[in-house]
C-alpha cells in the first residue's frame, strides 16, 4: 500500500510539473512575475497531492513572522524536494539561490533563469562565483521579492545535523536586512532518497526574524541554533 501510494504520488507530481511547464511556456516571453505565478501554483499543487495520495498533512506555522512591509530573506532547513515547491505557496515569488547545474536542465533551466534565480558553483572558489554577493544584493535591491536560501547547502536526511555554510553570513552582512529562519520536518514524509513516501505531518515553522546588525559569525551560530532547536521541537 505504501509503495502504491508513493508511485501514484510520484506520477502525479512529475506529470503535474510537465503539464504546468508546458502551459507556462508563453510566460518565457513575458515579465518574470508571470512565470513565478506558476511556481506558486505548483507549491499549492504539491501540498494538495501530498494530502490526497500520501495521507499526509501540511501545516505552516508562524507565517505572521514574515515581514509585510520590509525587505527580508529566508533561510530554510532543507530535507526534501518538498520545500522547494511548498515555500512558494507562502512566500511572495521568492528568488532562489541554486546549483549552476540546474540551469542546464532543458526547459526547467529556462524557467529558473526567467524568474531570476541566482546560480552558484558549490563547494569551490572559482571565477564563476566572482561578484556573486554583489549580484545577490543587486537583484534583491531591485526586486520586491524575498531571497530564499538553504544554508545547509544541500538536502540532508531527517534527523541529520550539519553545520551551516558560512556564505549565509556573508549574504546577511551584504544585504543588511532581516532574515526569517525556517525549520521543517519534511524528510519524515518525503525523504531525500528513494521513491517511498510516508504518511504523517509536515510542519513548516517560520521563526521570528533575525534583525540586521549582528557579526556574521554570530548570525550563523544563532541561525543554526534556532533552526535545529525548532526542528527538535516539531519532530
Amino acid at each position: 500500500m505504501l509503495l502504491l501510494r508513493s508511485l501514484l504520488f510520484n506520477f502525479f507530481l512529475y506529470a503535474g510539473i510537465v503539464v504546468v511547464f508546458l502551459i507556462a511556456l508563453p510566460t518565457l516571453l513575458l515579465p518574470s512575475k508571470f512565470a513565478s505565478l506558476f511556481g506558486k501554483f505548483l507549491g499549492h499543487y504539491v501540498v494538495i497531492i501530498i494530502n490526497i495520495f500520501l495521507g499526509a498533512k501540511v501545516e505552516f506555522r508562524g507565517t505572521e513572522n514574515i515581514p509585510k512591509t520590509e525587505k527580508y530573506f529566508v533561510a530554510s532547513a532543507h530535507q526534501s524536494m518538498f520545500e522547494t515547491f511548498a515555500l512558494q505557496s507562502v512566500l511572495d515569488y521568492p528568488v532562489f539561490i541554486l546549483k549552476k547545474e540546474l540551469l542546464k536542465i532543458p526547459i526547467f533551466g529556462l524557467y529558473l533563469k526567467k524568474i531570476k534565480s541566482i546560480e552558484i558553483t558549490r563547494d569551490t572558489t572559482t571565477k564563476d562565483n566572482l561578484g556573486f554577493f554583489d549580484k545577490v544584493a543587486n537583484i534583491i535591491k531591485n526586486e520586491n521579492r524575498p531571497l530564499l536560501i538553504f544554508p545547509q547547502g544541500t538536502r540532508i536526511k531527517f534527523g541529520e545535523k550539519v553545520p551551516f555554510k558560512k556564505g549565509v553570513g556573508k549574504i546577511y552582512e551584504t544585504l543588511n536586512i532581516s532574515c526569517v529562519p525556517v525549520a521543517l520536518n519534511s524528510g519524515k514524509v518525503w525523504p531525500k532518497e528513494g521513491i517511498i513516501k510516508y504518511p504523517g505531518k509536515i510542519i513548516v515553522s517560520f521563526l521570528k526574524p533575525i534583525k540586521p546588525g549582528l557579526n556574521r559569525d554570530d548570525f550563523v551560530r544563532n541561525l543554526e541554533t534556532e533552526i535545529y532547536n525548532e526542528i527538535k521541537n516539531i519532530s
